[in-house]
Order: structure tokens, then sequence, then C-alpha cells
């Protein structure tokens, strides 16, 4: 149970992790609007939020495409990790958002393209929908270095 004198004398635990705190962000307008970051590593620790398939100019990539928006939010995870110092070989858990679970066999191919020999732990999960109507897939990954 956590009391108020406990959560006094972890103060010093707290300020060490803020202080190994790095936010990533690839500067879109949702991560602004939405207030969050593409990922944040803290130590050796680093979690990538759900990544949509979205293009620089914020429209979306490949609209009805499940396995190549799956390749573009892989691609855009990758950038991610690789800014907080880490490779694919780190990630130890994805998780795949799909609109259709029905689909999970288009979005795989794309995965294993990446992760095929890493062999991370892997979560295929059905959605009712994403904040755009025409994002399929979502995906999010965490990492150890």
């Amino acid at each position: 149970m956590t009391t108020l004198s406990s959560v006094s004398t972890n103060r010093p635990n707290i300020l060490r992790i803020i202080d190994m705190r790095q936010n990533i962000c690839l500067n879109t307008s949702l991560e602004t609007q939405i207030g969050f970051s593409r990922a944040v590593r803290v130590g050796n620790i680093i979690a990538v939020s759900g990544t949509a398939p979205i293009l620089p100019n914020g429209n979306t990539a490949y609209p009805g495409n499940v396995y190549e928006q799956a390749r573009h939010c892989l691609q855009l995870v990758i950038k991610a990790i690789q800014q907080a110092g880490a490779t694919p070989e780190n990630v130890i858990r994805t998780r795949i958002m799909l609109t259709d679970i029905s689909r999970w066999q288009e979005a795989a191919p794309a995965h294993s393209e990446v992760f095929g020999a890493i062999q991370p732990a892997c979560t295929f999960v059905e959605i009712s929908r994403f904040i755009q109507p025409d994002w399929l897939v979502e995906i999010e990954a965490d990492c150890v270095l």
C-alpha cells in the first residue's frame, strides 16, 4: 500500500526517471493536437504509441490496402525506435490493431518482413474504428535495450 511517507521518500527515484525520459516526436499534427509522443524512452525501455498510416501531409497512406498501411506503420515505428537509439532487434512486443480482424493475413506479411527473424511477442486485435475512418490498421511496439 502506498502511503504519503512512501511517496515522499520515493521522490528522488521519480526525479531520476523524469531526467532519463526522452520523448520521440515525428512532428505530426496529431502529436500536437492530442499531446503525445510517437515514442518514449526511459532508461532501456522504449514504448511506441499506436502508429497509424499517416503521410507527412496528414493524409492516409494507401487507402483500402491493409498490407501497405501496415508496412507504412511499421516504417514509422522503426523510424521512431531508431531515433530513440534502438533497432528492430530490440523490439520485444508488437500490437497490431485492425478494424476488420478477418483481414489479419493481409497485415501479417508486412510484420513478418520486419520481424520474421526477430519474432517479438505479437498480438492482433480488432477494434471498432480509428480516428480516421480510412485507417485500417495501427501498430504499437515495445523495446528493451
